[in-house]
């Protein structure tokens, strides 16, 4: 039993299987993938994940996954590409920048906390019984509803650690990344030395405080952390360079060329053109499902 919406640049998937219904996808692009019932595991990236029923789960072109489905489960299954990212309006685009940045670090359910994965279900009821019916104008309805996923899992990603935070890790830690993120804008603020002002600790201490709570010095988060919004501003925007310049406190065109080509190992404009091969070779994100999915 299957059904499904596919439109130009998003589609929704209801699959009920008895064995792996996604194979690896080399598209450019985003998936969530809704448990709606049945237990086993998802192999991401070499690392075998429990999933069970209300876990959210967010993949994309980069991770190498497969299923692994013991007894039968139902999924809701929704993609979109790069091009409806662009043609939506969003409000912040925080939500998009935290899913470019976490998205690869996740482990498992996105979702941390018990009213959004109420929020979440009720959504996704929601969305079944809209491709159910095919009622009129659901296309429209359907991309709000996905919107709505795409927001809620985005707030959640913001709150959950990165890769390298050690488990027993102490609130302080989460607190001077919420900072770096919050200031990101602002090169003065997050200067080590302000930091340390700001947390009343001493520049050395920070230093080695960071390195051992978080995995990674603090220099390395944050140049990072900005270099992924700065990719995100040259994927899903249409922003100038020098508008890239201005956002993030870079003194002039050639700095941000020098600091993402000493980071990204390319420069601003092979990025670019690099962007732009990827987008011609870009398929339909329906026609894809229907290749990769087996029920």
């Amino acid at each position: 039993m299957s059904n499904g919406n596919f439109y130009e640049s998003f589609e929704v998937l209801y699959r009920k299987v008895t064995e792996c219904p996604i194979k690896n996808l080399q598209a450019a692009c985003f998936q969530m993938i809704y448990v709606i019932s049945g237990n086993g595991h998802l192999v991401i990236n070499g690392n075998r994940l429990p999933y069970r029923p209300a876990n959210l789960m967010l993949l994309n072109s980069n991770d190498d996954h497969s299923f692994d489905i013991p007894s039968p489960a139902e999924f809701l299954l929704i993609r979109f590409n790069r091009e409806y990212l662009k043609e939506n309006r969003w409000k912040t685009a925080d939500h998009l920048e935290s899913l470019l940045y976490y998205s690869t670090h996740l482990s498992g359910c996105v979702i941390n906390n018990k009213a959004d994965s109420l929020l979440v279900k009720s959504i996704v009821d929601s969305i079944r019984l809209e491709i159910a019916n095919l009622n009129d104008y659901d296309e429209d309805l359907l991309s709000n509803f996905v919107n709505a996923l795409i927001v809620i899992a985005a707030r959640n990603i913001l709150r959950l650690k990165p890769q390298n935070v050690q488990l027993n890790a102490d609130q302080r830690l989460f607190d001077i990344i919420n900072y770096v993120q919050t200031n990101i804008y602002f090169p003065e603020k997050i200067r080590a030395a302000t930091i340390s002002e700001a947390f009343s600790i001493s520049e050395t201490y920070l230093g080695s405080y960071f390195k051992k709570q978080g995995g990674e010095t603090i220099r390395h988060f944050i140049s990072n952390y900005k270099l992924r919004l700065i990719e995100h501003r040259l994927r899903f925007s249409s922003m100038r360079i020098n508008e890239i310049v201005s956002e993030f406190g870079f003194s002039d065109e050639s700095h941000l060329n020098k600091f993402f080509k000493k980071h990204k190992k390319m420069s601003l404009s092979a990025f670019k053109k690099q962007i732009k091969l990827q987008g011609n070779f870009e398929k339909n994100p329906a026609q894809q499902f229907d290749q990769a999915v087996n029920v």
